[in-house]
């Protein structure tokens, strides 16, 4: 399984030749500015909830790369208008896929679009595949129900957000890892803004110490899992 980030909460994730995007937040971002986003390939886009450091690029990368966008009912409607392509969902429910199944899963955050729209439940995912099931959290707090995923679901591993103030920091992240039974965690949603700055070293010690694998990657980097 290769994984590639482009910044923030995005990433891309190659599932036995199935293209998976996740929360593409990339032209806005100025620690992106290397990343053409006209050069991305996705067969699915998957949103983890409205505001706009996630779903800045979907419309682009969607009209262009003509992927299915994977995501709750509310956000399913605002670019099914658009003529685009969409698979809804909510949360406890999963659809089996090409590349494997995707689980809804509850996620503790707001969801509104630019315009204040709402945009219905924040959510993660849990990705069941011939390689790995592993468990994207979205933007979320720490809530005691991902010992459930844990128990449900054994993800091998988990991106979750790092950077705090919006969203768990570090030391709640890797409670989650411990609830949810993963050892490698990939850090997400950190550095982007001033409010998410986080200081890596401190970050490597604390995840170390607790026997966890952090992988805090670099924009435009690709890895394998």
């Amino acid at each position: 399984m290769q994984i590639t980030y482009f910044g923030h909460s995005c990433f891309l994730v190659d599932i036995g030749g199935y293209k998976i995007l996740f929360d593409p937040f990339i032209s806005p971002n100025p620690l992106a500015e290397a990343i053409d986003i006209q050069s991305i390939e996705a067969d699915y886009i998957l949103l983890s909830h409205a505001h706009f450091d996630h779903s800045f690029d979907v419309e682009a990368i969607a009209k262009n790369t003509e992927a299915t966008i994977i995501a709750n009912w509310e956000i399913h409607i605002w670019y099914q208008k658009l003529g685009l392509k969409t698979h809804p969902m909510n949360i406890g429910g999963k659809w089996p896929f090409e590349f494997g199944t995707v689980k809804m899963v509850l996620a503790q955050h707001s969801s509104s679009f630019p315009d204040g729209t709402y945009g219905g439940q924040a959510a993660g995912f849990l990705i069941e595949s011939d390689e790995f099931t592993f468990y994207y959290s979205g933007d979320t707090g720490l809530f005691s129900d991902m010992k459930l995923i844990g128990e449900m679901d054994k993800p091998s591993f988990a991106f979750f957000p790092v950077g705090d103030n919006f969203s768990m920091g570090i030391k709640e992240s890797l409670i989650a890892a411990k609830w949810t039974g993963v050892k490698k965690v990939i850090g997400m949603h950190f550095d982007t803004f001033p409010y998410l700055q986080i200081d890596h070293k401190e970050a490597q010690v604390i995840a170390h110490f607790n026997e966890i694998e952090l992988i805090l990657p670099k924009i435009g980097e690709s890895f394998g899992i």
